[in-house]
């Protein structure tokens, strides 16, 4: 499995291009379209067979869709009622459902504007389309559908017989309700675990206080979307009653990272730092001010824990639903509409943000034994010393195969170890390498003469691995081009002088980018073989592969294929039978540059393995 790792900007670009390009060609595009993007002359709709098939999002996968609907109040107003917008919303979920992988959706309130039992009635029936497929989905009251003066106490009300507990019950999300009914929470399951969305009223009492921190006690490994009518006014701010919910219930709850609220227009934003030291992010979303009272809009919050990003977007699927019959002047400044405030992604890195509640377990370190796999030829880890020790002595080989490394030191430089380790690292520990360029200074690791790693050619293939991390201070002018794993031996010393003969006959070194580069001399080749990596940030582990399958060479960063790999026939490596060498460069037959940054668990195996076999699986 490729393992994510940071994407590029023409990446990020493309997979906006794509989103875009989808609903556009499904005519619903939304509030948050670019200027001038030319309307379908029809609005296509979903086969009869998504259209129909029962609501089931993928619970694994680690990309998923919560869809958010707030004020639909001027669609239902007395005598005024027009279901058609907010049917054309839901219709939207039901057909997309499955390739947006929409896993919940949310009102944020002010569902009607009088909180009459026709208003109330009419809205109920549109939502009833969703409780016929099964599709997870909370509500809750606004000041206008209910008595604005009175807290979740207040009793019966249309809104309540409508949209009651009793509504949910035997839904697969429904996880309960306050005893008077008016407070629920939803859990679903989306990227392998349990999410909540705590829909709370309009103003809650001392008792909906209570019951929703009992709520967060007996679920206190699950991450939070608070959902509520009024929290944030416009950005930065919070409104009288939303710094009380911030005060009595959300800054003391890590579990809450989201929060979505209605009532106030233009959209906006606020982020808070809770009483944990992490970042809660509080989203007023309305768009009742909008032509035809915002159409029952819906945003789509699209989470990736892959990228550690949620992506936001806001549609309007029966605007662009009427496009065929042409559009008026209203609706077309609707299409044109775009800013911040509608289309925007949020960075989270999850894991961090849910370590104070739901800490991910460490990976164990896996025993020597489990990383012999056949053909391994040499397995060096560093596990096993105390933080900022010297390296002294012989660091051996545990292939058994007798590929020992000695110490060199250079200008007076030391090796260090630490225990520190990429996560997904068998051996729990790495090398704390110093090198500095000019002059040159540091220490590093060479195989013993006599090794029987020194003289193999790997005819048949190999596979080159390392885990390393580089600092905040690697300094490409003086930290460029040092070896993870590298051949001693020169081009011309193996007789092979195309290119430049002084270079090192196998070297895996780090570029000025900074990113790891396999440059070699192979058996069929004259000249040097050249794989590219991507650029690697620096301050986060990472686990680079060099596999060769005895005709082809391949580089993986985090088991993902880099771009740069040559199709040209590869065959072997080189050799005059001299040492190997770990954080160190030879250059012309001499040390010329050596490593800084950590070094972790390097492995060599003398044929091609599959991604699947890679260290970090």
């Amino acid at each position: 499995m490729c393992t994510s790792h940071a994407q590029n900007p023409g990446e990020a670009a493309q997979a906006g291009a794509g989103r875009r390009g989808f609903l556009r060609a499904t005519a619903l595009l939304g509030a948050a379209a670019t200027a001038g993007v030319a309307l379908p002359a029809t609005a296509e709709a979903a086969s009869p067979e998504a259209a129909s098939a029962k609501w089931r999002p993928d619970a694994d996968s680690r990309r998923f869709t919560l869809a958010v609907m707030p004020d639909t109040q001027y669609l239902f107003d007395g005598p005024s009622i027009d279901k058609e917008p907010i049917e054309a919303s839901l219709r939207y979920l039901l057909e997309h459902g499955r390739d947006e992988n929409i896993v919940f959706l949310s009102h944020l309130g002010d569902l009607t504007e009088n909180g009459a039992k026709d208003e109330v009635a009419a809205i109920s029936e549109a939502f009833a389309t969703l409780d016929r497929r099964g599709v997870g989905y909370s509500v809750l009251a606004g000041n206008h559908d209910v008595k604005s003066s009175t807290t979740d106490q207040r009793g019966a009300t249309p809104y309540l017989d409508a949209f009651g507990p009793q509504r949910f019950q035997g839904k697969s999300t429904f996880g309960g309700a306050s005893p008077d009914g008016y407070n629920t929470f939803h859990l679903f399951r989306a990227a392998g675990r349990e999410w909540m969305v705590l829909a709370l009223d309009w103003r809650l009492s001392d008792k909906g206080y209570a019951w929703a921190a009992d709520v967060l006690a007996r679920h206190p490994k699950t991450p939070v979307v608070l959902t509520t009518h009024e929290l944030v006014v416009e950005d930065d701010a919070l409104s009288a009653y939303g710094q009380q919910l911030w005060d009595r219930l959300i800054a003391d709850h890590d579990q809450i990272f989201l929060t979505l609220n209605g009532h106030y227009w233009p959209a906006g934003r606020a982020t808070r730092k809770n009483a944990a030291g992490h970042d809660v992010h509080l989203h007023l979303t309305n768009y009742q001010n909008r032509y035809f009272g915002g159409a029952a809009m819906i945003r789509l919050y699209r989470f990736d824990l892959d990228r550690n990003v949620i992506d936001v977007e806001t549609v309007s699927p029966w605007i662009l639903g009427r496009a065929a019959k042409g559009l008026n002047e209203l609706e077309r400044q609707e299409i044109e509409l775009s800013g911040d405030a509608d289309r925007f992604s949020v960075d989270i890195d999850f894991a961090d943000r849910f370590s104070g509640f739901a800490p991910v377990p460490a990976r164990a370190a896996r025993p020597v034994s489990s990383m012999l796999v056949r053909g391994t030829v040499a397995y060096w880890r560093f596990d096993g010393h105390d933080d900022g020790t010297a390296v002294a002595g012989t660091v051996r080989d545990l292939s058994g195969r007798g590929n020992d490394l000695g110490l060199v030191s250079v200008g007076g430089g030391a090796l260090t170890w630490s225990s520190d380790h990429h996560p997904d690292q068998p051996g729990h520990g790495s090398l704390e390498f110093q090198g500095y360029k000019s002059p040159l200074k540091g220490a590093y690791l060479k195989t013993v003469d006599g090794a029987p790693l020194n003289s193999a050619t790997f005819k048949a293939g190999y596979t080159i691995e390392a885990f390393y991390r580089l600092p905040a201070d690697w300094d490409a002018s003086h930290h460029a081009w040092s070896g993870l794993v590298s051949r001693t031996g020169t081009g011309g010393a193996a007789g092979k002088t195309a290119d430049d003969p002084d270079e090192p006959i196998a070297t895996l070194s780090l570029s000025d980018g900074p990113g790891p580069q396999w440059a070699v001399r192979p058996l069929n080749q004259e000249g040097i073989a050249t794989n590219w990596g991507d650029e690697t940030a620096r301050e986060k582990w990472w686990h680079v592969a060099v596999v060769n399958d005895g005709k082809h060479t391949t580089m993986y960063v985090q088991g993902c294929p880099v771009a740069r790999n040559p199709h040209a026939a590869a065959v072997g490596l080189a050799s005059v039978g001299l040492p190997w060498l770990l954080g160190g460069y030879e250059y012309a037959g001499r040390i010329d540059q050596i490593l800084h940054g950590r070094l972790g668990d390097v492995r060599i195996v003398e044929r091609a393995l599959p991604v699947t076999s890679f260290m970090n699986h």
